[in-house]
């Protein structure tokens, strides 16, 4: 497996013989549903229930109670998303709201995670130990954030500067993969990490390191041929702030090393097998400052960039003489590589205690080259944003935007418009609404990527044409009042969504194994969802439910039978997490359910033997997934936690076809996961 360095469980030994003190009180449960403090899309930071935004908050207590060891197992049981494996490259993508990652920001800190592929896998190239909280915001955010925000944006927000003038935090779990486990190395899950922070009068340096290593799932006796792919990351970040009462600045580098091994089978004739390598190193800058010039005026900019590059080794391996080869094949020796920049200063001026401005430039540009990479292109999008927020009393806020856009490579629409629009009911009554145009031009990755191995055969499309979409959303929240400890928020939301032009893969005639990007006429989401939230005491319990729809409306020259006619297909969700507390001991329970119901969905399918396109309405199973968790902390500075994932021990899912005539088949399972798993950390925290 590719390995940098191993250090089996030096991070859980210097914890164990850590010196006592102090520590956070893990009952921290009530009161914070109302007062959750959010910056995705806002003027300035300001509280859920003021925003006029329906934004989601996973905070860091949900994420240290989940034994998470990356962002997909945090988000895995939220209402509307699902994820998407591919196990042959050991990548991920996500869905939100039944719209794939193309349509999906993924921001650290208000800034784009780069990809170089066709999914979101920079969700898990993240380190979850340096993130203090989740914002999610559904629907389109294309004002503010531009191209991939149509679906809505994922805010990884990173743990700040604390009070302490030193601190010290370190993190060992180890987990096992099905029913496979080693100690600290070789099968199971592995992962260490530590933190390390300053800071005096106004200056802070915090920096921080985490080793995840998956030894793979499955394989043969060899370690062959695993169906999941070993994978090993090395996340490095540091930080350097300054601050003052009116001015802050800081630079932060995220760094990732990672290496996804597959080993193949052996060929017992000639006593020989090829081994694949995948490795990604990424590399992102930022630096952002805010500057409070008045009480009415405030300046903020960020400037970031992005080097990432991924390199593709194949060897035949020689087991008679232990020599290896590279391989001559089409993309088995690959570097690929991708940069971004990203500019973005922004003035928010208060008019009066009603009225706020927020103006902005957002320049973005990506240049990508490798041999996969028809040439060395280069897309940039220069972009001036400006909105406001009109409040009329305490009853109504409005707050409608727009953008205009010069993209270097397309025509993009003068102007996008936007309005978000919150009206009080009543003293525990909201109603938000809001309408969006969203515009998305196609990526480097869409156009000019071409991917050839034995299990994919997708080619780039420079005729492109960019998206347009038309959505509509609203929610109605109600707060029950206040009475001693307890808190009560309902929500019902409801969304429409509709795409011209959208960029999905298809087969290309006449050859039905490879693929390439192409413009969907027509596709639309709609759907509600109902959300409650409850907190009392030391219990803290969602519960949720979703009905998303999905229509595509393929090509007006196929010929649909009554039974596959084209038209909105549905797919239900309920989820549940219950946190508890032991006020005495201080143990803490977590239970975390989703059911994700069954996924249908029409594909375009090109039939050999009528050498006709036909529509097939394609089924994905449904599923139970639920974890289960117990923290405790001991000897005031350590916290231990222990608990089952996947519970109903689920693998694979299977996939079904209807083709014309009503005729069904099987399309094979999809994979899902390696089934359930236990795992045991345990957390050292110390603080001057």
């Amino acid at each position: 497996m590719y390995k940098l360095l191993s250090y089996p469980g030096i991070l859980l030994i210097a914890a164990l013989f850590a010196n006592p003190a102090a520590a956070q009180s893990l009952n921290d449960t009530t009161g914070k549903i109302l007062n959750e403090v959010i910056v995705t899309g806002q003027h300035t930071p300001q509280s859920v229930k003021n925003s006029v935004y329906q934004v989601r908050v996973i905070n860091q207590e949900r994420i240290r109670l989940s034994g998470a060891t990356n962002i997909q197992q945090v988000l895995n049981n939220q209402l509307g998303f699902r994820f998407f494996n591919d196990n042959t490259l050991g990548t991920t993508d996500v869905e939100l709201m039944g719209m794939n990652g193309r349509n999906v920001k993924i921001l650290l800190d208000g800034v784009p995670l780069a990809d170089r592929g066709d999914t979101r896998e920079s969700l898990n190239q993240v380190d979850i130990s340096s993130i203090e909280r989740v914002e999610i915001v559904e629907g389109p955010m294309s004002v503010v954030y531009g191209s991939d925000a149509l679906a809505g944006v994922i805010n990884l927000i990173t743990k700040k500067p604390g009070k302490q003038t030193l601190s010290v935090t370190a993190r060992a779990q180890e987990e096992t993969v099905g029913k496979e486990y080693h100690p600290f190395s070789y099968k199971g899950v592995h992962m260490q990490n530590l933190g390390l922070a300053w800071q005096k009068k106004g200056w802070s340096i915090a920096g921080g390191g985490t080793h995840n290593d998956f030894d793979g799932f499955g394989g043969d006796e060899w370690g062959r041929e695993k169906s999941w792919r070993p994978k090993e990351q090395w996340l490095g970040n540091a930080r350097i702030d300054y601050h003052s009462t009116s001015f802050g600045i800081y630079y932060r580098l995220d760094a990732l090393s990672e290496g996804i091994t597959n080993r193949g089978k052996i060929n017992f004739n000639t006593y020989k097998a090829i081994d694949q390598q995948f490795i990604t190193d990424r590399f992102m800058h930022q630096l952002q400052q805010d500057w409070r010039i008045s009480e009415k005026l405030q300046f903020n900019s960020i400037v970031a960039y992005t080097d990432y590059k991924r390199v593709t080794k194949t060897r035949r391996h020689d087991f008679t003489n232990g020599k290896e080869e590279p391989t001559t094949g089409l993309g088995e020796q690959d570097i690929a590589k991708l940069n971004s920049i990203v500019f973005r200063p922004t003035l928010q001026y208060t008019v009066a205690s009603n009225i706020s401005l927020q103006t902005g430039i957002d320049i973005n540009r990506e240049s990508a080259s490798g041999q996969r990479i028809a040439g060395s292109p280069s897309i940039t999008d220069y972009a001036l944003f400006i909105s406001s927020e009109i409040k009329w009393g305490n009853r109504f806020n409005i707050r409608p935007g727009l953008r205009f856009i010069k993209n270097s490579v397309y025509d993009a629409p003068p102007v996008i418009p936007s309005v978000n629009a919150k009206l009080t009911l009543g003293n525990n009554l909201d109603l938000r609404v809001a309408y969006a145009y969203g515009f998305r031009s196609p990526a480097l990755r869409e156009l000019y990527f071409s991917f050839h191995d034995a299990n994919h055969d997708i080619d780039g499309n420079p005729q492109l044409k960019a998206e347009h979409s038309n959505s509509f959303n609203g929610s109605l929240s109600y707060t029950m009042p206040g009475t001693g400890n307890i808190q009560l928020v309902s929500a019902l939301g409801g969304f429409y969504n509709e795409f011209s032009n959208q960029i999905n893969t298809a087969q290309t005639a006449p050859n039905a194994t490879l693929y390439t990007y192409i413009n969907i006429d027509k596709f639309k989401t709609t759907g509600g969802t109902w959300e409650n939230k409850l907190a009392w005491k030391t219990l803290s319990a969602t519960l949720g439910f979703s009905y998303i729809g999905r229509f595509n409306g393929l090509s007006e020259d196929v010929t649909y039978s009554s039974e596959n006619l084209p038209g909105f297909v549905w797919a239900p969700e309920i989820n549940t997490n219950i946190i508890y507390s032991l006020k005495k001991t201080g143990t803490t329970f977590g239970f975390f359910y989703k059911f994700t119901g069954k996924r249908p969905a029409y594909q375009l399918v090109y039939n050999n033997s009528t050498n006709k396109d036909e529509v097939h309405l394609t089924k994905l199973a449904s599923f139970n997934w639920a974890d289960f968790t117990i923290t405790q902390p001991f000897l005031k500075l350590l916290t231990v936690t222990a608990g089952v994932k996947n519970i109903f021990d689920v693998t694979n899912l299977n996939s079904t076809s209807t083709g014309p005539g009503g005729a069904h088949s099987s399309s094979g399972m999809l994979p899902l996961s390696y089934g359930r798993s236990y795992f045991l950390g345990l957390s050292f925290q110390w603080k001057k």
